[in-house]
């Protein structure tokens, strides 16, 4: 896959490992780094590139991305949680920080490397790279996720996704104070036109369906709970810093500094519910919000009662 960038005002001075990350999807600093020094990437009219390249306004930037290897997830021994898991099902508590399958830059170390050491038998759909998924969560965002165990529990799964009768409730702190107790974004999400790691709401894009109920307000931060509608990548980041309140942590779409040493967005998935595979009954499961989080919400009372 060919790329070509021509630098504008706004990206002169970055560098260039860090420039192509943020506008090459599914791809790393250390994996361009690898491509500058094979020569996969150059700057027109300049002889010898490195990656710590500093951009100037009009360089032309060519790469040349290779196809990904095919790759077949391997077995790991991964401590996961599991909340309940039957002959067609398996739901796990994911912890922050894990990402669920492998791609470029994590072929190791993931959820799915975790449940081939667990179970031998998930749902070849997506095949060997996926096997068992039906949806994701975000590699900072912690909760409950399902997994298929067989195609029937799979095909069952992914009809009540696309037809977003799946019930998924998630609780986001965000920045500032919500006037509104309650409410309703109805607005399409698309790949940001210019900044490729991100989402955004474009007119042209899929519709995305997300609402929100305030659960506790603080002086400077909003506790919410949020509930989808439909699932796309980045819903509720992108819905909530659309109304003007970005989720505390989240550096690509709210502020770039870290709250409270926090790595990655205040997001849980906290509730997951839909018709079962093979009973045909309405199941439910709760994730309990982790202490890395309840531990914030708790300094943030206490700063509270000081002020």
């Amino acid at each position: 896959m060919k790329f070509e960038f021509i630098i504008d005002e706004e990206n002169k001075d970055k560098r260039i490992d860090v420039f192509l990350s943020e506008n090459v999807e599914n791809t790393s600093r250390s994996h361009i780094q690898k491509l500058v020094d094979e020569e996969n990437i150059i700057v027109k009219n300049k002889n010898k590139l490195k990656a710590n390249y500093k951009l100037k306004l009009g360089d032309i930037i060519l790469m040349d991305l290779p196809e990904p290897e095919e790759f077949k997830a391997e077995p790991e021994n991964i401590p996961i949680k599991i909340i309940y898991e039957d002959e067609d099902i398996i739901l796990v508590d994911k912890a922050r920080g894990m990402v669920v399958h492998p791609a470029p830059g994590n072929y190791t170390g993931t959820l799915v490397n975790a449940l081939l050491y667990h179970c031998k038998d998930l749902s070849g759909i997506n095949g060997v790279k996926r096997p068992g998924i039906v949806h994701r969560i975000d590699k900072d965002t912690s909760g409950i996720l399902v997994m298929a165990k067989n195609d029937k529990a799979h095909i069952s799964l992914s009809k009540q996704f696309k037809d977003h009768t799946i019930k998924r409730e998630y609780i986001a702190l965000v920045e500032g104070r919500m006037k509104q107790d309650s409410g309703k974004v109805d607005a399409p999400i698309a790949r940001h036109p210019k900044e490729r790691i991100k989402m955004a709401i474009v007119k042209t894009g899929k519709r995305a369906v997300t609402h929100y109920e305030v659960i506790e307000r603080f002086t400077r931060f909003t506790l919410v709970k949020c509930e989808l509608e439909t699932g796309r990548t980045h819903q509720i980041r992108v819905h909530l810093k659309s109304l003007g309140f970005p989720l505390v942590g989240d550096t690509v779409y709210g502020f770039k500094h870290k709250r409270f040493k926090l790595e990655g967005q205040f997001l849980h998935a906290r509730k997951l519910g839909f018709i079962h595979p093979s009973s045909g009954e309405y199941v439910e499961f709760v994730s309990e919000t982790p202490e890395e989080l309840t531990e914030i919400l708790e300094k943030i009372k206490r700063m509270e009662k000081d002020i």
